[in-house]
């Protein structure tokens, strides 16, 4: 049983709460979220909020409460083969009420459809609120440029984010 070692990143001013599904081994030796180097969800958000690329935990961090973004998944521990969400069996979920409970929500947007998919099926009618799937950052996601995530991604800024 791999257990998720990361906690949220949110404050009260977060608008937007973006979830992944479990972190990847090498965010997890991080300890924090998309610490692959070739996950492109941090020049992603910089590219939509028209922001420097944060450089480390500290100013990824600061770049998230700045735009007012919340960060979690929705495992809090599974079994799972490396980083492989298509492996993900056994799993207990994270109490998304510690974020939706502190501050005012206005969309939950899924990063990737194996997010999305464990949304549903263990979240959405625990906390009746709906998800927005986005496509994956992942480096796995190679179908995706970084324009074509722009492109479906931009949604987030429809959002209260701001």
């Amino acid at each position: 049983m791999v257990i998720h070692n990361i906690p949220p990143v949110f404050d009260e001013n977060s608008r937007i709460l973006i979830l992944g599904s479990f972190p990847s081994v090498k965010s997890r030796e991080m300890q924090f979220f998309y610490g692959h180097p070739q996950n492109r969800f941090w020049k992603l958000l910089a590219r939509l909020f028209n922001d420097d690329v944060p450089a480390d935990i500290p100013d990824k961090r600061s770049f998230l409460l700045r735009n007012r973004v919340a960060v979690w998944d929705v495992v809090k521990s599974c079994e799972i083969k490396g980083s492989e969400d298509s492996s993900i069996t056994d799993v207990t979920v994270n109490d998304l009420s510690i974020i939706l409970g502190k501050c005012d929500i206005s969309q939950i947007f899924c990063n990737g459809g194996t997010s999305f998919s464990l949304y549903k099926k263990y979240c959405a009618d625990k906390i009746g609120r709906p998800a927005v799937k986005l496509p994956s950052t992942s480096p796995a996601n190679a179908a995706y440029s970084i324009d074509r995530l722009c492109e479906q991604w931009k949604i987030i800024l429809t959002t209260d984010s701001k």
